[in-house]
């Protein structure tokens, strides 16, 4: 006789279930901790516990370096979404890092300056592991969701925009640095902007690498909600360093979201440096939006995702193997000179090259070589 304490699953489900997964090993291992995969238990809209449902957490976890990814985090990252993908449980990914300060500045600069630099034959090899990465999370049979929890630059925007919903702290800034770092914004960010926020902004983006707040992310689509961190005196406040009202200045363009400057912005500074760093209403967030997803058919949820993450899928697919060579060969020149210059730097002497030195020595016809690298580099005074 069957146990009416059974539930339906319980009585219907075989003996053994096979495992999709492409690696039984715990992700933590893959990486040495520096990619997290947690389980947490799913919730209704009411805020009670949904037994035997999760929300997979895959967290980045090199806060020393802005939680940028080696080598070995991009495998662990590739293999987390695919273990949250075939999970049954599993209704939703949030996909974040830990600390408040970045989500992800991109690849690891010191990683990429002192081995692939010059390398492209291997660098190239490391570039099929990103776009495998890129792949995994648009192609997750289940949502992923962007817990912004500080800055998202560079690889890190890309990896974010690929995500289905991004959430974030009002204190992030996100952006682009490839043109300023010896690099170009082909890893996602090319064949995403145009589609999320049209091809103007995604120039202004892609190619002057100027960082925008938070609030103007939402203000462009970037993003679809944002929360307030800063907490003053125990309240919540809004990111004091950007303009939050609607207005159009005398040039007629929008100021909302743009960051203050001069003796407003040592202010903000200054503001933002005697409150502290809350995310409990990022979480909270996130949270409500998993409740949201769980209250939905799961494979119309998946079709739904599908036919929707086309228009990104469509540009990616295109271009990302055309992409790689080129990064690849790169690596030869702008972005060896480029990443170096970023890893062997520092606050006092600058992290970025003298361009205009370079484009007079291109100019007159100079070749790329060791010495010319040399001569970009920014060195300290004697």
């Amino acid at each position: 006789m069957t146990d009416s304490t059974q539930t339906i699953a319980d009585r219907t489900a075989p003996e053994a279930l096979v495992d999709h997964n492409l690696l039984d090993a715990e992700i933590e291992s893959l990486c040495d901790g520096m990619v997290r995969y947690e389980r947490r238990p799913a919730k209704r809209r009411d805020g009670s516990v949904a037994d035997g449902l999760y929300n997979a957490w895959i967290v980045l976890n090199n806060p020393k370096q802005y939680n940028s990814y080696t080598t070995d985090m991009v495998k662990a990252v590739i293999l987390a979404f695919r273990r949250a993908s075939v999970d049954r449980a599993i209704n939703a990914v949030v996909f974040t890092a830990v600390g408040d300060k970045a989500f992800c500045t991109g690849g690891n600069t010191k990683e990429y300056a002192e081995y692939y630099a010059g390398n492209p034959q291997e660098y190239r090899q490391y570039m099929r592991l990103f776009n495998d990465m890129v792949s995994a999370i648009l192609g997750c049979d289940k949502p992923v969701i962007c817990r912004v929890n500080g800055m998202r630059i560079g690889g890190g925007q890309e990896i974010g925009m690929a995500a289905d919903f991004t959430v974030a702290q009002d204190l992030a800034n996100f952006g682009q640095a490839g043109p300023k770092h010896g690099s170009a914004a082909i890893g996602g960010a090319t064949d995403f902007l145009p589609v999320m926020i049209g091809c103007e902004q995604a120039m202004v983006s892609g190619t002057l690498c100027e960082p925008f707040s938070a609030h103007k992310a939402y203000r462009l689509g970037v993003i679809s909600q944002i929360v307030p961190a800063l907490k003053i005196d125990g309240e919540f406040v809004a990111n004091p360093g950007v303009v939050t009202d609607q207005f159009l200045d005398q040039f007629g363009r929008i100021v909302h979201g743009e960051f203050k400057s001069g003796a407003e912005a040592k202010a903000a500074r200054e503001q933002v440096k005697s409150g502290e760093i809350d995310l409990s209403l990022l979480d909270e967030a996130v949270e409500a939006l998993c409740a949201k997803l769980i209250e939905t058919f799961p494979e119309c949820m998946a079709k739904s995702l599908e036919e929707l993450r086309k228009p990104k899928l469509d540009a990616w697919n295109r271009n990302k193997e055309n992409s790689r060579a080129w990064l690849a060969l790169n690596m030869m020149n702008e972005a060896r000179t480029g990443f170096r210059a970023f890893n062997e730097g520092n606050r006092e002497i600058g992290r970025e090259i003298d361009f205009v030195a370079l484009r007079q020595a291109l100019a007159k016809g100079a070749p790329w070589s060791e010495e010319l690298v040399e001569s970009l580099i920014p060195k300290a005074q004697d």
